[in-house]
């Protein structure tokens, strides 16, 4: 079986040139890459993980949470999961993605997992995934707020949520809105909380009050309301409540779909009656829908791509200063699902 130094010879270069093909930590020339795969093809040469983990300490891999085993993929999971892979990839290290059930987290079978560390996707309040990182003294980075109560020094990548919601409801009362309906992610979640107190917050600073009809949390996925989740919140408020609304705030995009079927289903059309803003989108999908939609880029990929290098960082893989709470800015993309309150508008009936 061919080693290293073999390539190396083949190639004419140094074992250390070799490495650096592989794992790509330090940047070589496309005629020596070239030179050195070559050699390797030739030579039926496949790197060595173990050895290498075995050299370094290190099982040169590292841990990617979601918080559900029930889960599918939406656009923004698989962007995040994309810029974590690759750039988690580039520093020479492999992905091991894990999916906990939302009810039974194995603490012990997470601890013993051969990981050099983790990233942590969707912290809940009082996450028992990060109770048990910290615990078992397993270096981690989350994307989001962490909400547990007995841990206060953890390193984070999240979008600015507040700014976030600030910034739809300066934009939405900019055109007039101040009947709104929020579609909130779910309760439990911390993106959640952090939302519901900006939203609350931006309103009164409008002289808006915030009524009990106007936010609404994601049911748990593996609840049968869970995929209406949209629909039935805004049908009741159109049509048994009989409550004004002008603009609708929606987690993602498929609860923006489900609630303008609701708005539909009600006479009404958007965005001529009611507004659709979308927080949490699929940018390459978001402009075919009619009308196309209006939201946040959250940047998934970015996301992904900073809690690896944050985590590079605390491993001691990349050196330098960074920041242990890493935010990545989200601008709002304006298409044609908003527009501003007609002046003839009154309450559905």
């Amino acid at each position: 079986m061919a080693k290293i130094d073999d390539v190396a010879r083949r190639a004419g270069v140094s074992k250390g040139t070799v490495s650096n093909v592989f794992s790509q930590k330090r940047p070589t020339s496309k005629k020596v890459t070239d030179r050195v795969l070559k050699a390797s093809r030739e030579l039926n040469y496949v790197p060595n993980h173990i050895a290498r983990s075995l050299v370094t300490k290190k099982t040169m891999a590292i841990g990617l949470t979601l918080p559900h085993g029930n889960f599918f993929f939406s656009s923004f999971h698989t962007q995040f999961i994309n810029g974590v892979v690759l750039e988690a990839s580039a520093l020479g290290y492999r992905v091991l993605l894990d999916t906990i059930s939302a009810k039974e987290v194995k603490t012990p079978t997470l601890a013993s997992y051969p990981i050099d560390g983790a990233i942590v996707l969707g912290p809940t309040e009082e996450d028992e995934r990060i109770r048990m990182l910290h615990r078992h003294r397993i270096p981690f980075v989350t994307v989001g707020k962490i909400m547990n109560a007995d841990i206060t020094d953890a390193l984070t990548v999240n979008s600015d949520n507040e700014r976030i919601i600030r910034d739809i409801v300066g934009y939405l009362t900019g055109l007039g809105h101040r009947d709104i309906l929020f579609l909130n992610a779910g309760k439990r979640m911390t993106v959640a909380a952090e939302r519901t107190e900006a939203f609350v917050d931006a309103l009164a600073e409008r002289g808006i009050e915030t009524l009990p009809h106007m936010i609404h949390y994601k049911p748990p996925i593996d609840s049968d309301e869970y995929m209406k989740y949209g629909y039935d919140e805004t049908a009741q408020v159109l049509g048994a409540l009989q409550t004004k609304v002008t603009a609708v705030i929606a987690d993602d995009d498929r609860t923006a779909l489900s609630a303008m079927n609701a708005i539909k289903d009600a006479g009404l059309s958007v965005p001529e009656d009611i507004s659709m803003f979308v927080i949490c989108g699929d940018q390459s999908m978001m402009h075919q829908t009619t009308p196309a939609l209006t939201g946040m880029d959250l940047q998934p990929s970015e996301l992904g791509v900073r809690a690896v290098r944050l985590l590079m960082h605390q491993l001691g893989v990349l050196e330098g200063e960074y920041s242990r709470n890493w935010i990545v800015d989200s601008p709002i993309i304006v298409r044609h699902s908003c527009s501003p309150v007609r002046s003839e508008l009154s309450p559905q009936q």
